[in-house]
């Protein structure tokens, strides 16, 4: 029996301790991957809060076919994704970047780098963005990324592969808003 078995049979008991080990296991991976899809930290905690609650509401309904941790990036992936849907809506003033950074400051040009790398993410398809992050970001593996999106292994080579080449030729040509 594997451990994500034990844990989902004593959390569905309302074993507190459980909870906890569960928790503590998929917490800073589920929050490294929110902060891929959010920029702000409190949001990505949110999100990640927001999973585990949502994992642990439905647990008496789960039933264990695999890894949780798959489960797990589904509901965070999800949440993400209509996170960032519900931002765009709210635009972001030139002036608020400004105050907050110096123009010569090597933090400066650092959150230049990851922006715009972000925002040519952003201009990828979902389904490309979401294989790059799990791949590169997560360090997961492509077999697991076919399960968590619940597509073929090839197609998740194809998306792979489509996205490397899309993101080289946003970031040559500087094509990102």
């Amino acid at each position: 029996m594997d451990a994500d078995f034990l844990f989902i049979r004593k959390i569905k008991q309302g074993d507190e301790t459980a909870f906890d080990g569960f928790v503590r296991k998929y917490y800073p991976e589920i929050l490294a991957y929110c902060k891929y899809h959010c920029a702000d930290q409190r949001d990505a905690e949110d999100l990640t809060q927001e999973t585990f609650i949502r994992f642990f509401k439905h647990a008496a309904s789960y039933h264990h076919r695999g890894k949780a941790k798959n489960y797990l990036y589904t509901i965070a992936g999800n949440l993400c994704r209509d996170f960032y849907r519900k931002k765009r809506e709210i635009p972001l003033e030139d002036t608020e970047l400004n105050s907050v950074f110096s123009p010569d400051s090597e933090e400066t040009e650092h959150v230049i780098d990851k922006l715009t790398v972000d925002q040519a993410l952003q201009q990828l398809p979902e389904a490309f963005r979401e294989v790059i992050i799990l791949y590169y970001f997560q360090e997961l593996k492509m077999t697991e990324i076919a399960d968590i999106l619940n597509v073929g292994l090839p197609l998740v080579k194809y998306r792979l592969r489509q996205a490397k080449i899309r993101l080289e030729q946003l970031l040559r040509k500087g094509g990102y808003p």
